[in-house]
Protein backbone atom coordinates (compact mmCIF):
# COMPACT_ATOMS: atom_id res chain seq x y z
CA UNK A 1 0.00 0.00 0.00
CA UNK A 2 1.23 3.50 -0.78
CA UNK A 3 2.02 5.62 2.26
CA UNK A 4 2.67 9.29 2.72
CA UNK A 5 5.81 10.50 4.43
CA UNK A 6 5.63 10.68 8.24
CA UNK A 7 4.74 14.08 9.68
CA UNK A 8 7.78 16.33 9.86
CA UNK A 9 9.58 14.63 6.98
CA UNK A 10 9.91 16.00 3.50
CA UNK A 11 8.15 14.19 0.67
CA UNK A 12 11.05 14.84 -1.71
CA UNK A 13 14.79 15.47 -1.72
CA UNK A 14 14.20 19.17 -2.36
CA UNK A 15 11.41 19.61 0.18
CA UNK A 16 12.05 22.23 2.83
CA UNK A 17 8.72 22.62 4.57
CA UNK A 18 8.01 19.11 5.85
CA UNK A 19 5.18 18.51 3.42
CA UNK A 20 3.61 15.06 3.17
CA UNK A 21 4.17 13.29 -0.12
CA UNK A 22 0.89 13.21 -2.05
CA UNK A 23 -0.43 9.71 -2.65
CA UNK A 24 -0.76 10.29 -6.39
CA UNK A 25 2.91 11.29 -6.53
CA UNK A 26 4.04 8.05 -4.89
CA UNK A 27 1.85 6.05 -7.28
CA UNK A 28 3.29 7.99 -10.22
CA UNK A 29 6.84 7.07 -9.19
CA UNK A 30 5.84 3.41 -8.97
CA UNK A 31 4.33 3.56 -12.45
CA UNK A 32 7.49 5.19 -13.82
CA UNK A 33 9.52 2.25 -12.47
CA UNK A 34 7.03 -0.11 -14.09
CA UNK A 35 7.21 1.71 -17.44
CA UNK A 36 11.00 1.53 -17.45
CA UNK A 37 10.67 -2.26 -17.62
CA UNK A 38 7.85 -2.41 -20.18
CA UNK A 39 8.15 -2.29 -23.97
CA UNK A 40 6.11 0.33 -25.81
CA UNK A 41 2.54 -0.75 -26.40
CA UNK A 42 2.30 -2.87 -23.25
CA UNK A 43 -0.93 -2.43 -21.30
CA UNK A 44 -0.87 -1.36 -17.68
CA UNK A 45 -3.36 -2.39 -14.97
CA UNK A 46 -6.80 -0.79 -14.91
CA UNK A 47 -7.70 2.11 -12.64
CA UNK A 48 -9.66 -0.26 -10.41
CA UNK A 49 -6.76 -2.71 -10.14
CA UNK A 50 -4.25 0.03 -9.32
CA UNK A 51 -6.59 1.55 -6.73
CA UNK A 52 -7.05 -1.84 -5.07
CA UNK A 53 -3.38 -2.80 -5.14
CA UNK A 54 -2.14 0.45 -3.61
CA UNK A 55 -5.06 1.29 -1.36
CA UNK A 56 -5.82 4.64 -2.98
CA UNK A 57 -8.93 6.13 -4.55
CA UNK A 58 -9.59 5.98 -8.28
CA UNK A 59 -9.36 9.78 -8.28
CA UNK A 60 -5.76 9.45 -7.08
CA UNK A 61 -5.07 6.89 -9.78
CA UNK A 62 -6.56 9.13 -12.47
CA UNK A 63 -4.36 12.03 -11.39
CA UNK A 64 -1.20 9.92 -11.66
CA UNK A 65 -2.24 8.54 -15.05
CA UNK A 66 -3.12 12.02 -16.30
CA UNK A 67 0.34 13.33 -15.36
CA UNK A 68 2.07 10.47 -17.15
CA UNK A 69 -0.13 10.89 -20.22
CA UNK A 70 0.68 14.60 -20.47
CA UNK A 71 4.37 13.79 -20.10
CA UNK A 72 4.16 11.32 -22.98
CA UNK A 73 4.88 8.18 -20.93
CA UNK A 74 1.38 6.71 -21.30
CA UNK A 75 -1.02 6.48 -24.21
CA UNK A 76 -4.71 6.17 -23.34
CA UNK A 77 -7.18 4.72 -25.83
CA UNK A 78 -10.85 5.24 -25.12
CA UNK A 79 -12.58 1.93 -24.48
CA UNK A 80 -9.37 -0.10 -24.75
CA UNK A 81 -7.15 0.89 -21.87
CA UNK A 82 -3.85 2.55 -21.06
CA UNK A 83 -0.55 1.58 -22.66
CA UNK A 84 3.15 2.35 -22.41
CA UNK A 85 3.79 5.05 -24.99
CA UNK A 86 6.33 5.07 -27.78
CA UNK A 87 9.37 7.27 -27.05
CA UNK A 88 8.92 10.90 -28.02
CA UNK A 89 10.09 11.82 -31.48
CA UNK A 90 13.29 13.87 -31.14
CA UNK A 91 13.79 16.52 -33.81
CA UNK A 92 16.89 18.65 -34.16
CA UNK A 93 16.37 22.37 -34.39
CA UNK A 94 17.71 23.28 -37.82
CA UNK A 95 16.55 25.06 -40.96
CA UNK A 96 15.01 22.10 -42.75
CA UNK A 97 11.55 21.17 -43.92
CA UNK A 98 9.19 18.85 -42.09
CA UNK A 99 9.51 16.39 -44.99
CA UNK A 100 13.31 16.39 -44.70
CA UNK A 101 13.19 15.96 -40.92
CA UNK A 102 10.84 12.98 -41.06
CA UNK A 103 12.74 11.19 -43.79
CA UNK A 104 16.02 11.74 -41.98
CA UNK A 105 14.50 10.00 -38.95
CA UNK A 106 13.32 7.03 -41.01
CA UNK A 107 9.64 7.95 -40.86
CA UNK A 108 7.29 8.51 -43.80
CA UNK A 109 6.01 12.11 -43.91
CA UNK A 110 2.66 13.13 -45.32
CA UNK A 111 0.42 16.18 -45.15
CA UNK A 112 -3.27 16.91 -45.34
CA UNK A 113 -4.10 20.33 -46.77
CA UNK A 114 -6.86 21.73 -44.58
CA UNK A 115 -7.13 25.25 -45.97
CA UNK A 116 -5.47 27.37 -48.64
CA UNK A 117 -6.50 30.92 -49.40
CA UNK A 118 -5.28 34.37 -50.39
CA UNK A 119 -5.80 37.28 -48.03
CA UNK A 120 -4.44 40.78 -47.46
CA UNK A 121 -1.55 41.09 -45.04
CA UNK A 122 -2.03 43.57 -42.24
CA UNK A 123 0.05 44.93 -39.41
CA UNK A 124 2.78 42.70 -38.07
CA UNK A 125 2.40 40.01 -40.75
CA UNK A 126 3.07 42.53 -43.53
CA UNK A 127 6.21 43.71 -41.72
CA UNK A 128 7.45 40.14 -41.19
CA UNK A 129 7.08 39.33 -44.90
CA UNK A 130 8.53 42.64 -46.08
CA UNK A 131 5.44 43.69 -48.05
CA UNK A 132 3.11 46.68 -47.94
CA UNK A 133 -0.02 46.51 -45.82
CA UNK A 134 -2.88 45.09 -47.86
CA UNK A 135 -0.67 43.09 -50.23
CA UNK A 136 -1.82 39.51 -50.75
CA UNK A 137 -0.33 36.54 -48.96
CA UNK A 138 -0.91 32.85 -49.53
CA UNK A 139 -1.98 31.12 -46.33
CA UNK A 140 -1.82 27.34 -46.02
CA UNK A 141 -3.02 25.29 -43.10
CA UNK A 142 -1.74 21.72 -43.11
CA UNK A 143 -1.97 18.72 -40.82
CA UNK A 144 1.46 17.09 -40.66
CA UNK A 145 1.74 13.34 -40.17
CA UNK A 146 4.52 10.80 -39.67
CA UNK A 147 3.75 7.17 -40.55
CA UNK A 148 0.10 8.32 -40.72
CA UNK A 149 0.18 9.58 -37.09
CA UNK A 150 -0.84 13.26 -36.60
CA UNK A 151 2.12 15.22 -35.29
CA UNK A 152 1.61 18.92 -35.97
CA UNK A 153 -0.79 21.55 -37.20
CA UNK A 154 1.01 24.11 -39.36
CA UNK A 155 -0.10 27.50 -40.72
CA UNK A 156 2.21 29.07 -43.32
CA UNK A 157 2.12 32.59 -44.80
CA UNK A 158 4.07 33.52 -47.95
CA UNK A 159 4.11 36.78 -50.00
CA UNK A 160 2.02 36.05 -53.08
CA UNK A 161 3.60 38.75 -55.22
CA UNK A 162 6.96 36.99 -54.99
CA UNK A 163 5.63 33.51 -55.65
CA UNK A 164 3.09 33.77 -58.45
CA UNK A 165 1.59 30.37 -59.27
CA UNK A 166 2.75 28.82 -56.00
CA UNK A 167 -0.75 27.68 -55.13
CA UNK A 168 -0.96 25.11 -57.93
CA UNK A 169 2.34 23.56 -56.86
CA UNK A 170 1.62 23.23 -53.15
CA UNK A 171 -1.84 21.74 -53.58
CA UNK A 172 -0.13 18.70 -55.14
CA UNK A 173 1.56 17.98 -51.80
CA UNK A 174 5.24 17.37 -51.14
CA UNK A 175 7.83 19.64 -49.56
CA UNK A 176 7.21 23.40 -49.71
CA UNK A 177 10.96 24.05 -49.49
CA UNK A 178 11.52 21.77 -52.50
CA UNK A 179 8.87 23.68 -54.48
CA UNK A 180 10.45 27.03 -53.59
CA UNK A 181 13.87 25.77 -54.63
CA UNK A 182 12.85 24.00 -57.85
CA UNK A 183 10.13 26.36 -59.12
CA UNK A 184 11.33 29.75 -57.83
CA UNK A 185 15.07 29.31 -57.29
CA UNK A 186 14.77 30.19 -53.60
CA UNK A 187 17.27 28.70 -51.17
CA UNK A 188 16.63 29.15 -47.47
CA UNK A 189 19.57 30.60 -45.57
CA UNK A 190 18.46 31.41 -42.03
CA UNK A 191 15.44 31.58 -39.76
CA UNK A 192 14.45 32.95 -36.38
CA UNK A 193 12.44 30.45 -34.38
CA UNK A 194 10.58 30.84 -31.11
CA UNK A 195 9.27 27.94 -29.02
CA UNK A 196 6.50 28.44 -26.47
CA UNK A 197 3.91 26.29 -24.74
CA UNK A 198 0.17 26.33 -25.34
CA UNK A 199 -2.85 24.23 -24.46
CA UNK A 200 -4.82 22.36 -27.12
CA UNK A 201 -8.20 23.84 -27.91
CA UNK A 202 -11.10 21.69 -29.19
CA UNK A 203 -10.12 22.00 -32.86
CA UNK A 204 -6.41 21.31 -32.33
CA UNK A 205 -7.23 18.38 -30.06
CA UNK A 206 -9.55 16.81 -32.63
CA UNK A 207 -7.08 17.17 -35.52
CA UNK A 208 -4.08 15.95 -33.54
CA UNK A 209 -5.85 13.14 -31.70
CA UNK A 210 -5.15 14.69 -28.31
CA UNK A 211 -7.23 15.75 -25.32
CA UNK A 212 -8.50 19.29 -24.91
CA UNK A 213 -6.07 21.09 -22.61
CA UNK A 214 -3.14 18.84 -23.55
CA UNK A 215 0.17 20.79 -23.43
CA UNK A 216 1.43 21.63 -26.90
CA UNK A 217 4.65 23.07 -28.30
CA UNK A 218 4.01 26.26 -30.28
CA UNK A 219 6.72 27.14 -32.81
CA UNK A 220 6.94 30.40 -34.75
CA UNK A 221 9.44 30.47 -37.63
CA UNK A 222 10.44 33.54 -39.67
CA UNK A 223 12.56 32.36 -42.61
CA UNK A 224 14.83 34.26 -44.99
CA UNK A 225 16.34 33.38 -48.38
CA UNK A 226 19.98 33.70 -49.43
CA UNK A 227 19.22 37.18 -50.84
CA UNK A 228 18.18 38.34 -47.36
CA UNK A 229 14.48 38.70 -48.21
CA UNK A 230 11.84 37.14 -45.93
CA UNK A 231 10.18 34.05 -47.41
CA UNK A 232 7.66 32.77 -44.88
CA UNK A 233 6.14 33.13 -41.46
CA UNK A 234 4.97 29.83 -39.97
CA UNK A 235 3.18 28.93 -36.75
CA UNK A 236 3.17 25.24 -35.89
CA UNK A 237 1.51 23.40 -33.02
CA UNK A 238 3.17 20.09 -32.07
CA UNK A 239 1.89 17.47 -29.66
CA UNK A 240 3.83 17.96 -26.45
CA UNK A 241 3.38 14.30 -25.50
CA UNK A 242 4.90 13.02 -28.77
CA UNK A 243 7.56 15.58 -29.62
CA UNK A 244 10.75 17.04 -28.22
CA UNK A 245 13.35 19.28 -29.80
CA UNK A 246 17.11 18.83 -29.60
CA UNK A 247 19.88 21.30 -30.36
CA UNK A 248 23.63 21.63 -29.87
CA UNK A 249 24.84 24.59 -27.84
CA UNK A 250 28.26 26.18 -28.33
CA UNK A 251 29.81 28.81 -26.12
CA UNK A 252 29.94 32.22 -27.83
Amino acid sequence: MLETSPPGESGSATGTRGQREPKYWALKQHLLDLLDALPAGSSIPTERALAGEFGVSRTTVRQALADLTVEGRLHRVQGKGTFAAEPKFAQRLQLSSYTEDMRASGREPSSKLLEIDELPAEGELAKLLGIRAGAKVLRMRRLRLADAEPMALETTHLPLGRFRGLRKHVTAGGSLYAVLREQFGVEMERAEETIETALAGPQEAELLGADVGMPMLLLSRHSFAADGKPVEFVRSIYRGDRYKFVTTLNRP
